[in-house]
């Protein structure tokens, strides 16, 4: 008997990838318990499966930097409930990040996709549900987006929760309306701009330094958490003078389109992830 249950929650999360980089995503989780039906008919109650998938996927990937542990192009290391991790593009460039422990995703895999992170969630959760099931699927997909979208990564040092770590991202989708109308060439070009980026707070910036060649940036805050640390390519990088909260990210839109835009009215929607964001208006 094949118990399923689809879009039961949703993650958003980053993840290492060697030519692009820091890769904000949001991903929505269905799962699959095979198995025989116990003494009440069932193969499990949908209110634990709800609960353990959400607790697991919670506690585990949502709001960390997912990184491939097995990888050539990693050097990781872990002291005092502190990690280190150095990351190494295809071009050479690197990607250099210091934080708490709870911040990372070390997944038992030498590249990370949404199958090989699919793959290690079912080992994971196997053991969380501790019943005897004859097999556990997981898989993740995308939101339908039929217009512009980007991923972008971020961290809110002011935070109380998960948002407070540096490098944690959403795929999130973008409507813009100008003068009443639907403006698909500017949600194309805040598309374009915010392509797998960083969006970095620009007090955050510790320093910009040059190695072989190549510019970086140096963000580090204190946060509820713990120290973070992130050094990555300057062109990975988009800087605004506010903290980066969707509310923020909003507001900085409608910003710097209406400098374009002088004389337009101008409605801005941003999303974090699926279902939830801000607008801000000109």
């Amino acid at each position: 008997m094949l118990l399923f249950v689809d879009n039961l929650t949703n993650v958003d999360f980053s993840y290492l990838d060697p030519t692009r980089g820091i890769v904000g995503e949001t991903w929505l989780a269905n799962i699959r318990l095979h198995g025989d039906l116990n003494e009440q008919s069932m193969v499990c109650d949908f209110g634990r499966v709800k609960k353990v998938v959400r607790h697991w996927l919670d506690t585990e990937l949502d709001h960390r930097l997912a990184v491939p542990a097995r990888a050539d192009n990693i050097e990781i290391s872990e002291s005092n409930d502190r990690i280190e991790l150095t990351w190494t593009l295809t071009n050479g460039e690197f990607i250099h990040l210091s934080c708490p422990r709870q911040a990372i995703a070390l997944v038992d895999a030498t590249e990370l996709s949404a199958e090989s992170i699919a793959r290690w969630c079912e080992t994971q959760l196997e053991v969380a549900f501790a019943q005897k099931l004859d097999k556990l699927e997981l898989d993740f997909s995308t939101e339908h987006i039929e217009g512009a979208f980007y991923h972008y990564s971020h961290g809110l040092k002011k935070h109380d929760g998960n948002c407070q770590r540096i490098a944690h991202g959403h795929r999130s989708r973008i409507d813009i309306w100008q003068d009443g109308i639907k403006a698909p060439a500017l949600e194309q070009h805040w598309a374009e701009l915010w392509r797998d980026i960083y969006i970095g707070t620009r007090e955050d910036i510790s320093s910009a330094v040059t190695v072989a060649g190549v510019d970086y940036l140096d963000f580090a805050y204190q946060a509820p958490q713990g120290e973070f640390t992130l050094r990555i390519p300057q062109s990975h990088c988009y800087i605004i003078d506010s903290d980066t909260t969707v509310e923020c990210l909003a507001e900085h839109m409608a910003g710097e389109t209406a400098r374009l835009y002088p004389d337009s009215q101008l409605r801005i929607r941003a999303y974090e992830g699926i279902n939830k964001g801000a607008e801000a208006y000109r």
